[in-house]
């Protein structure tokens, strides 16, 4: 997912954007509040993090702006500051979270993917298929309850379809989901990763993936008992 990140401080700036990278997110970096809107206004982000001090335009600012110009991407604010009233004048001009620093990286992580899902109409943590089960705030999958090795691309590949557990996802929405639009191959690699993720699945069920081919539409995953005429490949 591609998230927008509107910070002033360069080290601050810098930790959120790696930490971020490192969960397979693209991150884009403003670092005054105008600068942001214009981010936020031209670009579809999955989230928008937006700390409050900023140098030109306050964070409340920026996010009322966004939200008169119907930006309606969730947006996580971050503050130094811990004072209840900061908090509830965020959420109460349209954010979606807030967050005090200093604060800690597995809780920003868990935050932004529990908002990400809300806005994607998706609440839950976690979505089993059958002997599968797939743990989104912590970017794993188990079999059975023993993990199962997968690369950020493959578990990126794979979360999409829990997403959308029991519809076709589109090898476009694939790419957007993994890339964000920033240097996006061709589609084909989608096939690359479906089929090295089908095998290790297939590996630790014995047999199963759950991953199910909708020719020339795309991929979804299903309950073994489910979709039944489509083929199945493992490979």
């Amino acid at each position: 997912m591609r998230l927008l990140l509107i910070e002033d401080s360069e080290l601050e700036a810098e930790t959120v954007r790696r930490i971020l990278e490192a969960e397979g997110c693209a991150v884009d970096v403003a670092a005054t509040g105008e600068e942001g809107l214009g981010l936020a206004r031209s670009y579809d982000y999955s989230l928008i993090i937006l700390d409050i001090m900023l140098p030109d335009v306050e964070g409340h600012g920026v996010l009322r702006q966004l939200r008169d110009a119907r930006v309606t991407t969730p947006v996580l604010m971050l503050s130094g500051l811990a004072e209840l009233d900061h908090k509830v004048r965020g959420l109460g001009q349209g954010a979606d979270d807030y967050l005090t620093k200093p604060f800690d990286r597995e809780e920003l992580v868990a935050r932004i993917h529990a908002i990400v899902r809300r806005s994607e109409g998706h609440a839950q943590s976690e979505v089993d298929v059958g002997r599968l089960k797939i743990k989104m705030t912590d970017r794993r999958a188990e079999v059975d309850g023993v993990p199962v090795s997968l690369t950020g691309k493959e578990f990126g590949v794979l979360e999409l379809l829990a997403l959308r557990k029991g519809t076709t996802v589109t090898k476009d929405q694939f790419l957007t989901h993994l890339y964000s639009g920033v240097d996006e191959p061709e589609l084909k690699i989608i096939d690359v990763f479906v089929c090295k993720l089908r095998r290790k699945i297939a590996k630790a069920t014995g047999g199963d993936h759950y991953i199910e081919t909708d020719w020339g539409r795309g991929y979804s995953l299903r309950e073994p008992e489910l979709g039944a005429h489509v083929e199945r490949q493992a490979s």
